[in-house]
């Protein structure tokens, strides 16, 4: 069947599956409410305007407040219950750290002393820091301003961390093979191993609804049910106790704020700005400790508990999930709200989201970089009955990312049978902006995926993505995704060399065989399949290394007062408080992996145009030479590749994937949960690539590997819907912890209404085929050229780099450079 063909197939399934309707706007508006209209929508305000002015003018910077107070707290501390230190060390930021409100703002709260900073996290790690101190401020990507009197403040504190960080307890734990492996690039687990607990989204809708005076008192209840004669209940008082020192901080702090505004507005001499202050200062007094009731309210409620969620730890991918559904009860009971009104409202959480900042190690960078904090806000999809769910929030939310076009938080929409025409063609309108949001995710699949592994059906039906694309039932789980980054294309290597990793030459994998000694690819195969396994054992090793140090040192009390059900269990969501439990990591290189393998079968053992010999000559010498690159050729051009609907490469895609997710399968985290596998890098990809030789695909050494379930770039060649139909024949349901497809469409494939339906037929076509995520960059090659050229006028540039958008010129330049390289696909 032709690519015609197919397309037009896939609009007819469109067809059925979403039947148009004549109403562009919403059924059903609430009542006192005009409907929303998606065509006629309020733009940016003059405030919003003001607001995004700023933001490009301050220069991320370096905060150190954090970083003095947490040790002084430590200090004061020692011998203490680790529950208790961690509540002191919440309530000594909070009660001493500045605090600002900033002119237009009208929802208040900073994470560090000035916007877009990022603080410092020395109990989780800092030795990375020692060393990289003189080059956060001209390093490739991600820089932050510091001072040399900054600078000598925290050398000052450093010692005191020395032997006591997280990461160094952790190591501890870990036989030698395991970090050696990291070393050498098999895997990396530095997300948790240098940083804090995060990819967690919480109950919000708890405090809207009760307040954290309601959460003091139900731990205040549990507290009275405890025997604190027996051993484990004692164990239950101190973290129950830690709770409410957290939450009662928290209260604090926002009294803070109220003081600030009413100092504020004594001198301010706009009588507008005025009256606003005073409500800022009413507003405060009153939430979170109390519940919401305004919009306004609920708003700032909110931002308070997401601003304190990411003081207490440096975890990103807080994520705030679905937004629309638990923050529509106070737009639609508020009757003095206007939609204008509305819209100004959730356009400035965007921008405090966008100001939300982090600083990672340089390598880290790598695989993170673009200044981000991951915080995945979903729209649509399913209530938790199975109904559509999509209200008039859910379009404000993609309006908003249109006003602002910023990099977060990280926009993504639920799609399924019955999604109105009207939101889909709203959330295709935003692709065409470029800004690479919203993401699209399958509730056909990820429901019954996540059902799959002991999810509750109402809970499965209320998922929300956390971080890039990994789906958790908010309020309820513990999913530690992002555990580790598995290198796919690694594997194929080492069974290429028995064991041997070939740049460093160490033995560190079990010997398989001489890889020219094997006389059917089926050994080949199971060469793989050996190496696969001793290398996701150590993996796992890693991970619950780490996850038990979490356990024991760093359990954060603020955070599990809304995951249900730590107060219940008297345990943080560390020690597996929450109800749901797994740990996730990623499979990296999907497209190599299979192309390697397609390769080697197809032109080695079936063809027999090259040699074993051959091939392992040429992929050693990095395709040296006339012949290496008659080799190189033939693998480029004479394989099958993923990514054009050749059944003959995507079933081998679809189970050598599947070897590497069984694997994992097999395996239980210290909190009780299971292990569950993904298919996505992050920005990964480039470091991934870079610590690898030549691969059987064709690829040279050092080079990126595939992103996510994405083909290679230039390897595509059928079409978006052969890409589609290629991807949606691997196990996304298998690959419940997440999987990802970047697709790159030229802006003039998205050219009017036509351009619209086409987007949304090549998604459907994903999603009625199986597959669970896409995401898509539409912008041109020569604008990316020229913003590398010339970056000063391209500051405001947003691209798709993985499961998140940043802003093209801050991007390291091997990421750049992967993000240009990727498919230009047309219709």
């Amino acid at each position: 069947m032709d690519e015609a063909m197919l397309q037009k197939l896939i609009a007819d399934v469109c067809s059925q599956v979403m039947p148009r309707k004549a109403e562009t706007a919403p059924q059903g508006p609430p009542e006192g409410k005009k409907a929303v209209d998606p065509r006629d929508m309020a733009g940016p305000s003059p405030r919003i305007e003001r607001k995004l002015k700023r933001f490009f003018e301050q220069q991320p910077e370096i905060c150190v407040e954090r970083a003095l107070l947490v040790t002084k707290a430590y200090q004061e501390t020692e011998g203490h219950p680790i529950y208790r230190r961690r509540a002191h060390a919440l309530a000594t930021i909070l009660d001493n750290m500045t605090i600002f409100i900033g002119d237009d703002e009208l929802v208040v709260g900073n994470q560090c002393s000035t916007p877009r900073s990022a603080p410092i996290y020395p109990e989780f790690s800092c030795k990375w820091l020692i060393p990289e101190l003189d080059s956060l401020s001209h390093r490739h990507s991600d820089r932050f301003l510091i001072s040399e009197e900054k600078k000598a403040a925290l050398r000052a504190i450093f010692p005191y961390w020395e032997g006591r960080t997280n990461s160094e307890i952790a190591a501890r734990l870990m036989p030698p093979e395991c970090i050696e492996a990291m070393d050498l690039g098999v895997y990396t687990f530095g997300n948790y191993f240098f940083n804090g607990v995060g990819h967690i989204s919480v109950a919000y809708w708890k405090v809207l609804e009760k307040g954290l005076d309601g959460i003091v008192a139900d731990a205040e209840a549990e507290r009275a049910r405890l025997d604190i004669a027996d051993g484990e209940d004692l164990r239950k008082d101190h973290f129950l106790a830690s709770v409410i020192d957290s939450c009662q901080a928290v209260i604090r702090f926002a009294g803070r704020f109220a003081d600030e505004a009413e100092k504020k507005a004594a001198s301010c001499p706009d009588p507008k700005r005025r009256a606003e202050l005073v409500e800022i200062a009413r507003i405060c007094r009153k939430v979170p400790a109390r519940p919401a009731g305004s919009f306004h309210e609920a708003c700032q409620s909110w931002w308070f508990i997401q601003d304190v969620m990411q003081i207490e730890s440096n975890g990103h991918s807080v994520s705030p999930g679905r937004f629309d559904q638990y923050m529509y009860p106070h737009y639609v009971n508020d009757g003095n709200l206007t939609a204008e009104k509305a819209q100004e409202l959730v356009d400035l959480l965007f921008i405090k989201l966008s100001e939300m900042n982090k600083v990672r190690d340089a390598e880290s960078t790598k695989v993170f970089a673009g200044y981000q904090c991951f915080q995945n806000m979903i729209a649509g999809g399913v209530d938790r009955s199975g109904r559509d769910a999509t209200n008039p929030l859910s379009y404000m939310v993609l309006q908003a990312m249109a006003n602002v076009r910023l990099t977060s938080p990280s926009l993504s929409v639920r799609i399924h049978e019955n999604t109105p025409l009207a939101f889909y063609r709203k959330a295709a309108e935003l692709v065409r902006l470029g800004l690479g949001f919203p993401a699209f995710y399958n509730d056909r699949v990820i429901i019954p995926a996540l059902m799959a592994r002991g999810v509750a059906r109402e809970d499965a039906r209320d998922y929300a993505m956390i971080g890039c694309v990994e789906p958790q039932c908010g309020g309820k789980t513990y999913g530690w995704h992002d555990a580790a980054f598995f290198s796919l294309g690694k594997i194929v290597e080492l069974v290429m060399n028995n064991g041997v990793e070939p740049l460093s030459g160490r033995q560190i994998g079990p010997k398989t065989g001489e890889v020219t000694s094997f006389a059917t690819y089926e050994d080949f195969y199971e060469a793989y399949k050996k190496q696969t396994e001793h290398f996701v054992r150590l993996m796992v090793i890693a991970d619950n290394a780490v996850d038990a140090t979490y356990m024991t040192n760093m359990p954060l009390p603020f955070l599990s007062s809304m995951v249900d059900d730590c107060i219940g269990r008297g345990k943080a969501v560390e020690e597996g408080g929450a109800v749901y439990n797994f740990s996730g990591p990623q499979g990296v290189g999907v497209a190599n992996l299979a192309d390697s393998l397609a390769a080697i079968r197809k032109l080695v053992y079936e063809d027999k145009v090259l040699s074993m010999a051959q091939l392992k000559k040429a992929v050693d010498s990095d395709f040296a030479g006339a012949e290496g690159e008659s080799v190189r050729q033939m693998l480029l051009n004479r394989a099958p590749k993923y990514g054009n609907d050749i059944d003959y490469v995507d079933r081998i895609a679809r189970e050598a994937t599947l070897v590497y997710c069984k694997e994992v399968d097999r395996y239980h985290c210290p909190r009780g949960g299971q292990f569950q596998p993904g298919l996505y890098p992050v920005s990964g990809n480039v470091s991934t690539g870079a610590a690898m030789g030549a691969t059987p695909d064709g690829r040279k050494a050092h080079t990126p590997v595939a992103d996510g379930v994405s083909p290679s770039g230039g390897a595509d060649r059928g079409g978006p819907t052969a890409t589609v139909l290629s991807v949606a024949k691997l196990d996304h349901a298998e690959a419940s912890n997440g999987t990802l497809l970047n697709m790159k469409f030229h802006p003039t494939a998205l050219k009017g209404d036509k351009g619209l339906d086409d987007l949304i037929s090549v998604t459907e076509g994903l999603f009625t085929h199986g597959g669970s995520h896409v995401q898509y960059n539409v912008v041109s090659k020569e604008t990316l050229l020229a913003a590398q050229e010339k970056p000063e006028e391209y500051k405001s540039l947003v691209v798709r780099v993985a499961g998140y958008s940043a802003f093209f010129t801050v991007l390291d330049r091997s990421v750049q450079n992967d993000i240009i390289s990727r498919t230009e696909q047309v219709f």
